[in-house]
């Protein structure tokens, strides 16, 4: 895969303020193993290998299990996450893919039943912000640094 654009060189200052929520969400309250769970399980659904290799480096440093990794795309048949977690990840796929779900009542009822007002709020734009790296890192075809590496050597 062939990098399309260095979009952080292109336009820097129109990712401040991406960057500057990214450091609003770290101060959300949110727990930081729930943030990159989320931040995880949307990357694997839209494919983003540089989100993917990021966030999984990033939950291993701290101290994430690689069993709690390996099995988040199979998260609902798995005992590994808590029912806030569950609710979390339920919510996370359905705005991830908004087009087909339409973001239903029960997957809401989940949040509302584990989170506060404001804690819904900052995972509802925590999912967004992903999805809106995701987007951007697929469309640039970013790459991972193990594929930077593999092309160094």
């Amino acid at each position: 895969m062939t990098q399309r654009l260095d979009h952080f060189s292109a336009a820097p200052e129109l990712f401040q303020p991406m960057l500057e929520q990214e450091k609003l969400l770290k101060e959300s309250g949110l727990e930081h193993s729930l943030v990159e769970l989320v931040k995880l399980r949307a990357s694997q659904i839209n494919g983003c290998a540089f989100c993917i290799h990021m966030h999984s480096h990033d939950m291993r440093a701290h101290g994430e299990s690689e069993d709690r990794m390996q099995l988040l795309n199979a998260w609902r048949e798995s005992s590994l996450y808590s029912d806030r977690e569950r609710a979390a990840l339920a919510w996370t796929e359905a705005l991830t893919r908004v087009e087909s779900t339409g973001a239903p009542d029960a997957d809401y009822e989940g949040v509302a039943r584990h989170f506060t007002p404001r804690e819904q709020v900052a995972l509802s734009l925590l999912v967004a912000a992903i999805n809106a790296w995701n987007r951007i890192a697929i469309g640039f075809r970013t790459p991972h640094p193990a594929a930077q590496e593999a092309n160094a050597a």
